[in-house]
């Protein structure tokens, strides 16, 4: 079933104006062909004289920054390591409580002046600073 818009026109009438447009195709005058072939010569000519650009080998580090997402993938990976170890270090009583006692508390524990000596000292500025 043919369409037929609001003109009344339908779809064979288009077929016969596609039909015409085919019959009457425009051909390129001589002139133009010949400077369409002259730019082609010229630029054909012109990569010629180009020297491939040589490509630096990278180093591992750069080769896996790039492999990881690169710097601004990095700055992240180093701002979480940061936090890790600040977390780890500062042992925050909100952790206690978030575990639930699920890590052990007991006195077979090493504590963390033990472990970390200026534990100490951070926690002589925070007695310092609170009073």
């Amino acid at each position: 079933m043919a369409r037929i818009d609001e003109n009344g026109r339908d779809d064979a009438m288009l077929d016969e104006f596609f039909e015409a447009g085919r019959a009457d195709a425009p051909v390129p005058s001589s002139d133009l062909l010949a400077r369409i072939m002259a730019d082609a010569e010229g630029e054909a000519v012109a990569r010629e004289h180009v020297k491939p650009v040589s490509r630096s080998r990278r180093g591992l580090f750069a080769a896996l920054a790039a492999v990881i997402g690169g710097w601004p993938a990095l700055a992240g990976m180093a701002t979480a390591a940061a936090a890790g170890v600040w977390i780890g270090a500062a042992q925050p009583e909100a952790l206690t409580v978030l575990t639930g006692g699920v890590l052990s508390t007991s006195a077979s524990d090493f504590e963390l002046e033990e472990i970390y000596p200026g534990y100490s000292a951070y926690v002589t500025y925070q007695e310092a600073m609170s009073q």
